[in-house]
């Protein structure tokens, strides 16, 4: 009598409403509480990967919508998931598109897709749309065939929507979750990532190279990414927008080359990237981090050309009275207003700020130091055990001949080789190194060594020992040669790069463009503190000593 499941309400026996009924969306809440419940008692920590608050869900589909909803038409849109848990995200944001559009006059009809992957979450979705009327149980597709509105599988190795196209992507994918058993599904081990083929993630350059999104076994986030990226339309006057919701890690994690920043640079350097919004810690249920809202879209305002605004949304939030697990916030409505407003104002503010694409890439640069060899001492060496015999032979020849023609004095690199080219004592090109390692000794003051020791016209041999890598960023005045003179060579004369070797990254940190340090107390304070510490202590020691 205290509480109703059902979707009709209760009446009393003179016909007054007792109980509300219980909607689609409150049901899925329920549904969802007790998937969290179960979570924290089996210690599942994976972030967001069955539940996104409804608050923070309401935010995502402001984001996607209210930017644009002055260009909402009499039509029909496409709204898509790839990892829809129990379809909040595509019901609110259908919703929300829908009042949107009615303020402005417009008839709009929403079309829904998604896909999941754990069974029970699928199969709480699927019958919640299709008992409310929001789907049918197929669609079919130009070719007649049979395909799912709500598809069951991973969504990176069983693509339930291949080849469709979306206006708007809005997900919460699962991070800090390896993706080893999508590798499993498509009969590969964990060392054959690079066999994983999916033209999702994968891209040609214009010199018909391939360019491989695929992200580090340990994380998946970024293949929902690309996913949504391969879902842009560009035939629509909207295009696509994309929201999606990703932790710190997407900003940076990999290295300059690596699927990750490649992902990273491909949206950035196409001018796909609006927005990334920092929102505050313990705004989900399972998890305390901070998450970040990326927004991606292919129909940039004009004003937003070439430009990435960043948005600190971390103190916008309203406390709970009492915490959801590890929520101990939420996105009321007037925080929806005040994001969204720093979003489509795109104004520099303390809380937002706006720069050019490049700011965020650099070159991966690798610095090599010439490699100096000297031969001094030849009695005072022995020789090492080898694996092969001929090579301990032929460092002995090496020795015999420098005491026995050089007179083993000391000498540099070109010398010795030249000596024993006129000794017609063959070193096969592959048994320099051996020689350098075994018979010299590094020294910063001999001259530099070459791949062809006797041929000073021949490339100059680098010191693997002291190679180092920078990160030059775009827009450094000058460029890498600039950089090079200005931050490398007052300390290395002799550094050098090779411009093939150049890799060019993207990474994005917030902490480097809203960090305030902690202000320090004054020299006055922490004097008056101590002047009250003595006082207090001398009060102390006197009645001590009374005693």
């Amino acid at each position: 009598d205290h509480i109703n499941l059902s979707n009709k309400p209760v009446l009393d026996d003179e016909g007054n409403e007792k109980l509300p009924a219980l909607d689609n969306h409150t049901m899925g809440t329920v549904f969802e509480e007790l998937l969290r419940r179960f979570n924290e008692e089996n210690n599942v920590t994976e972030a967001g990967e069955h539940f996104t608050p409804r608050d923070y869900v309401k935010l995502l589909a402001d984001l996607a919508v209210q930017p644009i909803a002055d260009q909402l038409q009499d039509t029909t849109y496409r709204i898509y998931d790839g990892a829809c848990g129990t379809g909040g995200i595509l019901t609110i944001a259908q919703e929300r598109i829908k009042e949107l559009g009615a303020e402005r006059g417009k008839n709009i009809t929403i079309s829904i897709y998604g896909q999941e992957q754990a069974p029970d979450t699928y199969a709480t979705c699927k019958p919640d749309l299709m008992i409310s009327g929001e789907i049918h149980s197929f669609q079919y597709n130009e070719g007649g065939q049979q395909r799912e509105y709500i598809a069951y599988g991973s969504t990176l190795s069983q693509d339930g929507h291949a080849g469709e196209t979306y206006d708007f992507c809005i997900s919460n994918p699962p991070f800090g979750t390896p993706w080893k058993e999508d590798l499993k599904k498509r009969g590969l081990k964990e060392t054959e990532k690079a066999k994983f083929t999916d033209s999702r993630f994968t891209i040609l350059d214009k010199d018909e190279k391939e360019i491989s999104f695929l992200p580090d076994i340990s994380d998946c986030q970024m293949m929902f990414l690309a996913n949504n990226i391969s879902r842009m339309q560009d035939d629509t006057p909207l295009g696509t927008r994309i929201v999606e919701v990703h932790n710190g890690s997407s900003l940076f994690t990999g290295d300059a080359g690596s699927g990750a920043s490649n992902l990273r640079k491909y949206i950035i350097e196409n001018d796909l990237l609006e927005a990334i919004i920092a929102m505050p810690e313990k705004d989900f249920y399972n998890t305390g981090i901070g998450t970040y809202v990326w927004i991606v879209t292919n129909r940039k305002e004009e004003r937003r050309k070439g430009l990435v605004q960043l948005i600190d949304a971390t103190k916008i939030s309203t406390p709970l009275r009492k915490n959801l697990g590890e929520k101990n916030c939420e996105t009321s409505e007037d925080d929806r207003k005040a994001v969204v407003k720093l979003l489509t104002d795109f104004k520099e503010t303390e809380q937002s700020k706006i720069f050019p694409n490049k700011e965020f890439g650099y070159y991966k640069v690798t610095v090599e130091r010439p490699l100096r060899i000297v031969y001094e001492n030849p009695e005072n060496i022995t020789l090492p055990e080898l694996k092969k015999a001929e090579d301990v032979a032929l460092l002995q020849r090496v020795l015999d001949a420098w005491k026995e023609y050089l007179g083993g004095h000391t000498v540099g690199d070109y010398a010795m080789f030249i000596m024993l080219d006129q000794m017609r004592i063959k070193v096969p090109a592959a048994k320099i190194k051996l020689v350098r390692q075994y018979l010299g000794r590094r020294d910063e003051r001999a001259d530099v060594c070459h791949t062809k020791p006797i041929k000073l016209d021949s490339p100059v041999e680098c010191a693997p020992m002291l190679r180092d890598v920078e990160q030059v960023p775009l827009l450094y005045p000058g460029g890498i040669d600039a950089f090079m003179e200005n931050e490398v060579k007052p300390y290395a004369a002799d550094a050098y790069y090779n411009a093939d070797s150049v890799v060019a990254g993207y990474e994005l940190s917030f902490t480097k463009y809203f960090y305030k340090p902690v202000e320090l107390r004054s020299i006055a304070d922490i004097t008056a503190d101590i002047n009250n510490i003595e006082s207090s202590l001398k009060g102390v020691l006197g009645d001590i000593l009374n005693v």
